[in-house]
């Protein structure tokens, strides 16, 4: 059985179809059975709070796909039986299972979603309050978020342990016996910032009517796994698609902790982590195998990976049920076997939380990948507990607690399930997010990405460029968005020309404006003194927002669009000192810099910042003398969440309003 075979056998979860006037078929809400009711605790669930909701069309349970050829029933069939991805297929095709009450033992009994603040907490419920209000997702599922403990990072491995712990206070022992679905979303997003203030999870995609967004789709992905589960947690990230093919059920029923592993190239393997597979226990052969794991190294350099034995040799594709087609990788040539999602039984879980108990405050960021699998397998060393490259600050705590973790988990199995049809996709940066929406013909056809997803343009082929997508948006007659481009939340009026490459999210943009390619514009509701005001971020796509440099006089290598931030500041009138920049006055970057003004409505946000752009590129002076300034790290301080998402409601209820005319004139 495949994955979402169940889902779209099973009538009992589709809700009752009925033909529109076309002959067309439309998924109806349904009314609620009688079950469990989402979860209520205080502070951590998705109940609904005050505020949440705005005026809106009622949003109804809808198909995926369909858009193309056959309509998704033909490609459903194909994925099922073994066509070009039994995860894609049916993820395109499979029917929106929101507001019906599933029953107990074919879902999860808990989605957990991490957040790195008390605002980003506070963002996250209000949307999942939204989603169950508007029957997007299904009902008698415990939702929660929990916000990270305050204080320093703690890492998605600390965030872990502090869910374990949250699980804990909220059902004493009877957590161990849920199938839990953890995702971590507490990240700030500063690689892809048009996430940043309503989080990662919530990113929307090209397809879905209303638009899904990446909480729906990994819900989908994963259908088929709770009912072949037992109790403990399957750990995912916010940011990554996987799909995969095969006709084998896959089984998480092993004690200690079970890993997906994906066929790529060696390259991918630097920035990924690697399996070293036993071979007297991997062939290599079929699509799906399990097998153990020796070791699991961590982001290793291609030696590293040779010297260890990571390196496989891809079979033909003869040997793999004829989907090598699936993988970018030739047959019979190099691979490693790269990470994704890991499963912890309810026993490891449960010494992870001793655990965590002992250590009384944890002070040090701890990585679920880097510190726990790299404790497993026969073949571990402690040569990682040395290793500090991918932790944000050094704590004087991280060697201790690096060291207890691998003695507490020394002799743990690492299993793992090798689906040699499958493929890892990142949406993590803006260009992974512009390629993949945009320019990745392999993701489109399996996702059946769309151009134009519940949007309204008047002559797409004159307001759109090829690879153009735009998600939930007015495009008004007369504007024109470039090739490789995404438009998300927003609103285009005449007289904008959109160059290419650019991501463009929740901006309303009424004059006339030639946004120059590479353009990052991302606009932002905030409320200071308990009024709303706005602000808009603009960079360049290729722009490292993650960049700090400690002292004043570094400011130079800090580029905004290319040029040197000093060189900005003296076009904008603005003086470089210590007070430009928020946070930690040790620490310099774009992400600090207080550059962006304060305006009353939102337009002339977005007026104001691509003035400011325009200054950079003409060279000429723009000053920003008068105006209150932002920066990133204070616009998301200051965010305001219901206004952010009553402006997107706003969207959609015209776009209802809109389709409604077309629909009576026809």
């Amino acid at each position: 059985m495949v994955l979402f075979q169940r889902l779209l056998q099973d009538k009992s979860l589709q809700p009752p179809q009925q033909p529109d006037a076309h002959g067309r078929t439309k998924q109806f809400r349904a009314k609620r059975r009688d079950g469990p009711s989402p979860a209520a605790q205080p502070g951590a669930s998705a109940s609904a709070p005050p505020g949440a909701s705005g005026s809106r069309c009622r949003r109804r349970p809808s198909v995926l796909g369909g858009a193309r050829g056959d309509g998704g029933a033909g490609r459903a069939e194909r994925g099922a039986t073994g066509g070009h991805g039994a995860a894609a297929g049916a993820v395109r095709c499979a029917p929106r299972w929101g507001g019906r009450a599933v029953r107990p033992g074919e879902f999860w009994d808990l989605v957990a979603i991490t957040a790195a603040d008390a605002e980003q907490e506070r963002a996250f419920r209000l949307q999942l309050a939204a989603k169950l209000r508007g029957g997007e997702l299904p009902l008698g599922v415990r939702y929660h978020v929990f916000v990270d403990p305050p204080g320093p990072k703690v890492g998605n491995g600390g965030s872990t342990l502090h869910v374990l712990q949250c699980l804990q206070n909220l059902y004493g022992d009877k957590w161990t016996s849920f199938i839990v679905l953890l995702i971590h979303s507490g990240g700030y997003s500063q690689r892809l910032p048009n996430a940043s203030a309503l989080g990662k999870i919530f990113t929307a995609l090209p397809f879905g009517d209303p638009v899904y967004q990446m909480l729906e789709l990994k819900l989908a992905m994963y259908i088929d796994f709770p009912s072949h589960m037992k109790p403990g947690i399957l750990i995912t990230c916010s940011d990554d698609i996987e799909l995969y093919s095969t006709t084998e059920t896959i089984m998480f029923d092993k004690p200690g902790f079970t890993a997906l592993a994906h066929p790529s190239d060696l390259t991918v393997g630097t920035t990924h982590g690697v399996f070293v597979l036993d071979p007297s226990s991997f062939s290599g052969k079929g699509g799906l195998e399990y097998t153990s794991c020796r070791r699991f190294l961590h982001k290793p350099d291609v030696e590293t990976m040779r010297r260890c034995g990571a390196v496989c040799v891809r079979r033909s594709s003869s040997q793999l049920d004829s989907f090598a087609d699936y993988s970018d990788l030739e047959e019979d040539s190099e691979c490693v076997y790269t990470d994704s999602i890991f499963y912890i039984d309810c026993s490891t879980a449960k010494q992870l939380l001793t655990f965590y108990k002992q250590i009384d405050t944890l002070c040090c960021e701890i990585d679920a990948y880097g510190d726990f699998l790299q404790a497993l397998g026969c073949g571990a060393t402690q040569d990682y507990r040395k290793n500090t490259s991918d932790v944000t600050k050094e704590e004087s705590q991280l060697a201790e607690v690096r060291q207890k973790l691998c003695s507490l988990l020394k002799g743990t199995s690492l299993n793992v399930i090798v689906l040699n049809n499958s493929k890892f996709y990142h949406i993590g940066t803006t260009q992974e997010y512009l390629f993949h929406f945009t320019s990745d013909s392999k993701l489109k056809f399996e996702l059946n990405l769309l151009p134009e997803t519940f949007s309204v343009s008047s002559d797409k082929d004159e307001t759109m460029g090829g690879s153009a997508s735009v998600i939930q948006s007015i495009l008004e007659p007369g504007c024109f968005v470039g090739p490789g481009s995404v438009i998300e939340y927003s609103r285009i009026g005449p007289g904008v020309l959109v160059g290419e490459n650019c991501i463009i999210s929740g901006s309303c943009i009424n004059l006339d404006a030639d946004i120059p390619s590479n353009c990052f514009l991302s606009s932002l509701s905030v409320k200071i003194d308990d009024q709303v005001k706005y602000v808009s971020m603009v960079f360049s796509v290729e722009d490292d927002l993650k960049k700090n440099v400690e002292l004043l006089s570094d400011t130079n290598s800090l580029r905004f669009f290319g040029v040197s931030l000093r060189e900005c500041l003296d076009l904008w009138g603005v003086q470089l000192s210590n007070q430009l920049f928020s946070g930690d006055s040790s620490r310099f970057g774009l992400w600090t810099a207080r550059i962006f003004p304060v305006c009353s409505s939102l337009s002339e946000s977005v007026r104001m910042s691509l003035s400011m752009l325009n200054s950079v590129q003409r060279v000429s002076a723009f000053t920003l003398n008068g105006f209150k300034l932002l920066s990133v790290e204070e616009m998301l301080a200051y965010k305001d969440v219901e206004d952010m998402l009553k402006f997107r409601n706003q969207i959609h209820d015209e776009i209802c309003l809109q389709r409604q005319k077309e629909k009576c004139d026809l």
